[in-house]
């Protein structure tokens, strides 16, 4: 790690893959340089077929404090022609476990449309059925498909706040999730320069409803573009948001600690309160 990240007190990822490599390959050093960044939870996403079952191992062998491990579990847009009534089952049983916190990553991709859009729409709905079943959250990918995800949860209100992860969406997307309660997640994207609508939406989220993420290995933030993500470097991000915002990076990573806790209905961590973000 050539440049290492700013040490951010109660920073939270709240979206990994941790089993890709090379995370996978070295757990413990991954999160060691997690820890020393001041990370203290991760979201590991299972989010397909193949990988839900090994996410919860994952999450129950990682309970914490170094860091602490949870799991969100369900089948990617990509493939949501394999979500089907054998895959409701094992995900609804899977999230017994206390670790899973979250169903998907669920949601719409027209972008590269590796499932025929019918078909997204349809996995998606059901996802939001079994998060409402489950009494958790939905963390939802929505790409260059805004209106029409919209419109399936305008359908079908979820009971809890959901999470739009990596959002890639203009400002005026982003007011229509948070009109509808959901928690906007900001990954390495919003570092570009280029990105202008997340770095507009990063500016106006309010205070509590925002939340940053790696999506570890992809889309590692400025300085580390080009290189595979990890956790610790959740905190370029977050540093990178703040300064848009103009905020102590310090002030914003305990704020989206408690966001976090919110969102995923987590105990907040030692030494935070909710008056954190109580004006928001």
């Amino acid at each position: 790690m050539s440049t290492p990240p700013p040490h951010l007190p109660h920073l939270v990822d709240t979206h990994a893959h941790l089993d890709y490599a090379p995370m996978i390959d070295d757990l413990p050093a991954t999160f060691a340089r997690a820890v020393a960044a001041g990370v203290e939870r991760i979201i590991h996403i299972g989010c397909s077929r193949r990988s839900v079952r090994a996410a919860v191992a994952l999450a129950e062998a990682y309970p914490g404090p170094d860091p602490e491990v949870y799991a969100a579990i369900g089948v990617h847009p990509h493939e949501a022609d394999t979500f089907d009534d054998a895959a409701y089952a094992e995900i609804a049983a899977l999230a017994r476990s206390p670790r899973v916190v979250a169903i998907g990553e669920s949601g719409l991709d027209y972008h590269y449309d590796r499932s025929p859009r019918d078909v997204q729409r349809g996995a998606m709905a059901r996802h939001l059925q079994l998060a409402a079943q489950l009494a958790r959250p939905i963390v939802l990918h929505i790409r260059d498909a805004h209106q029409d995800a919209l419109a399936i949860v305008d359908a079908d209100p979820p009971a809890l706040p959901g999470i739009i992860h990596c959002f890639t969406g203009t400002a005026d997307e982003a007011r229509a999730w948070l009109d509808r309660g959901f928690f906007l997640s900001f990954s390495g994207i919003a570092t570009f320069p280029s990105a202008t609508g997340p770095r507009e939406a990063a500016r106006i989220c309010p205070r509590g409803r925002l939340l940053v993420e790696t999506d570890a290995p992809y889309l590692a933030p400025v300085p580390m573009r080009g290189r595979k993500n990890e956790p610790a470097y959740v905190a370029f991000t977050c540093a990178q948001i703040a300064a848009l915002r103009g905020q102590d990076p310090r002030e914003l990573a305990c704020e989206v600690a408690v966001a976090a806790a919110s969102a995923f209905r987590l105990p907040l961590p030692p030494g935070l309160s909710a008056e954190i973000v109580a004006d928001s």
